[in-house]
């Protein structure tokens, strides 16, 4: 099994919020179990997180060469947690990938959100004595006991599975395009790209935990729906891009207006296809010429970087079951 991500980004949190990765040194699993029940609880709604066991920690970043841990310990540990998981309450089953970096053995335990959270765990895992349950939260960087508080807040989450992780009972594996699916692991430097015509379709989205239910009835994520489908507007109404111009404003002079195409198609697509039109027919330059300097001032008239954060937060951070599209409107 492969992860969905290249290695080194997840050492050098390049795509990841560094609250969602914790190093391990060695193979703890009292501690380590604690943060297996915090990111299935995913209390902040982030999406679960990595857990690296083998790799050392100096002021919240990886050190290099890392540690590593032997590999006879490898199979040991997988066989541990299988143990472990089923301690967990309700039980609870993480993915466990060893992968070579630096020329050593490493270990990244992959934790998604749990459909059946909240969880809990003992505090010492390892103990043959009767065992103590508690929720674990992460709080910033770190796993911690939730408090009275916040074992209400977890009790109440347990009916609000974020919208992404949630099973969709229409969708099949035919409706993903594995032209998208591995067009997506190659832009972000997985090894499963290579696998996707080998494989097929569903052994990818296994592997990157996109499918749920039992095995002999698997359905497919929301979010990969979002991702991976060329139409998700068959599952998700609304799904397409309204942009609207006001040259004059839409307050000023709301009678003058004019309305562009919709934009449709997965949310990478409707992400590329509107940065595209911002860029072909929005956003222009202006260059001024400035008396005895040699280069020339640059002024464009709406800057592309703040636009494309806004517009990439507005496909990520809406809301999926509002029957609304994303209206981008644009003022002088």
């Amino acid at each position: 099994m492969e992860l969905e991500m290249d290695v080194e980004d997840l050492l050098n949190k390049r795509k990841l919020e560094s609250d969602r990765i914790e190093f391990k040194t060695g193979w703890n699993p009292d501690d380590i179990y604690h943060s297996v029940c915090a990111f299935a609880n995913d209390y902040n709604n982030d999406g679960g997180g990595y857990i690296v066991v083998g790799v050392e920690e100096e002021d919240g970043v990886a050190k290099r060469p890392v540690k590593g841990l032997p590999e006879y310990m490898l199979d040991s540990m997988q066989k541990d947690m299988l143990g472990y998981n089923n301690l967990i309450s309700p039980p609870y089953f993480p993915q466990g990938i060893p992968a070579e970096v630096d020329g050593k053995w490493i270990f990244v335990i992959v934790v998604r959100t749990g459909q059946q959270r909240p969880y809990k765990s003992p505090e010492h895992v390892t103990s043959k004595k009767e065992k103590k349950y508690n929720y674990y939260i992460r709080y910033q960087t770190s796993s911690v006991k939730a408090n009275s508080e916040q074992e209400r807040e977890l009790i109440n989450m347990s009916d609000q599975t974020p919208f992404d992780c949630r099973a969709n009972h229409k969708a099949t594996v035919e409706d993903i395009s594995p032209v998208l699916l591995e067009d997506h692991l190659r832009k972000t430097g997985s090894k499963l790209a290579k696998q996707v015509r080998e494989r097929g379709v569903e052994e990818i989205l296994n592997d990157m935990q996109l499918l749920v239910g039992p095995p002999e009835l698997r359905y497919i994520q929301n979010v990969a729906i979002m991702m991976f489908c060329e139409h998700p507007e068959k599952f998700f109404g609304y799904t397409y891009v309204q942009m609207t111009s006001f040259p004059k404003g839409s307050v000023e002079n709301p009678s003058i207006s004019e309305d562009f195409p919709n934009i449709t198609g997965s949310v990478p697509q409707m992400i590329r296809a509107t940065m595209e039109r911002f860029r072909n027919l929005i956003i222009r330059e202006r260059v001024i010429k400035v008396p005895n300097q040699m280069e020339a001032l640059r002024i464009f008239n709406y800057p592309y970087q703040a636009i494309e954060e806004a517009v990439v937060n507005a496909f990520y951070h809406r809301d999926y079951m509002s029957f609304e599209p994303v209206t981008i409107e644009i003022e002088p």
